[in-house]
């Protein structure tokens, strides 16, 4: 029964005028983050670490900045790449997600179960071993400036079927 790692980090601009999805949670901002897709950073960067757990490649090779994935959901991404994960690996299991929002304003803490409750669920995953936190970079950097917001996770997946 292999165990395996994974790690991912997302970064989008930050726009006026634009909704500001994290975690499949909408948060009323006056900014939102900017991208092909709905631009949440939480579950880019989830996603990326589970594909890199089962060797599948990056966000970037299942959803291009191609008209079929223009504006699409973070959520929806998570549940195409669920169901790709599953399909490859059937015995595959989500052991534990730890992850990171970096994000100077607004602040996050009355969303983070909204946002533990989304991604759990299409996950199938108990909500007890997903792990989501969030920090500011005391206004360094681009997104201590309120231009920008990040993301990053690691993943451990457990393979059943090698």
């Amino acid at each position: 029964m292999p165990f395996k790692i994974g790690q991912g980090y997302d970064v989008h601009q930050l726009s006026p005028n634009l909704p500001l999805w994290i975690g499949g949670v909408n948060i009323p901002h006056i900014k939102g983050a900017a991208g092909h897709s709905d631009g949440d950073v939480l579950i880019h960067a989830i996603i990326d670490s589970i594909l890199g757990a089962c060797n599948l490649g990056d966000l970037g090779k299942h959803f291009p900045a191609t008209a079929n994935w223009k504006n699409a959901s973070g959520i929806d991404m998570l549940d195409y790449t669920y169901k790709l994960i599953t399909k490859t690996f059937p015995q595959f299991k989500i052991l534990n997600i730890d992850s990171t929002i970096i994000l100077e304003k607004p602040k996050l803490s009355k969303y983070i179960q909204s946002m533990k409750n989304n991604i759990s669920n299409h996950l199938d995953m108990d909500i007890n071993n997903l792990s989501i936190k969030a920090t500011t970079t005391d206004k360094l950097d681009s997104v201590g400036l309120e231009e920008g917001i990040a993301a990053q996770a690691i993943c451990l997946i457990q393979l059943n079927n090698e």
